[in-house]
């Protein structure tokens, strides 16, 4: 069977001031793996104008 699934193109920004590449990733992982959901791709910090910049929340 084939699977059907959802593409996401976008920048994810706080309301609450700058959010973290590694908090983002963290708090994504946990909310849709305990739903059963899995995600393929790529993501990357970015500035207010969707510039990549190194992460702000290096681990």
């Amino acid at each position: 069977m084939k699977q059907t699934g959802v593409k996401i193109d976008g920048v994810i920004y706080s309301l609450d001031g700058n959010l973290g590449h590694n908090e983002l990733l963290d708090d994504f992982f946990k909310s849709i793996e305990g739903i059963g959901w899995h995600f393929g791709g790529g993501s990357y910090q970015v500035d207010e104008e969707s510039r990549q910049i190194e992460d702000i929340d290096q681990k």
